[in-house]
């Protein structure tokens, strides 16, 4: 079982960079929990990859259903992420802040 990304850490990190410099920091907030579902992710698969013997099934289980339901929570927060940027109108290249957004922390 694998985890599909949209966005790399190194994307995750600009947006989170040019989120500092906001009023608002929700879109940091979405990449830090992707970040978090991807080590949880990880861990998960960690877990499902040492021997397990059959009395044990019940664990790999356990780490199964953890591993398939934060791969889908994986993609909503990513698909969330990636509207988000476009709502407030985020170059998506460039990983960066409209102006405008960037204009309204400065004024505060």
């Amino acid at each position: 079982m694998n985890l599909d990304s949209k966005f790399s850490a190194l994307q995750l990190a600009i947006i989170n960079d040019q989120g500092i410099l906001y009023a608002c920091a929700c879109p940091v907030h979405v990449s830090l929990q992707i970040n978090n579902l991807r080590k949880l992710f990880d861990y998960q698969k960690e877990c499902m990859s040492v021997d397990i013997s059959p009395e044990d099934s019940v664990q790999m289980q356990v780490h199964r259903r953890i591993a398939e339901v934060t791969k889908q929570a994986h993609q909503l927060m990513e698909q969330c992420l990636e509207e988000v940027l476009d709502l407030e109108g985020w170059n998506k290249t460039k990983l960066e802040m409209p102006a405008g957004l960037r204009k309204r922390i400065e004024e505060n």
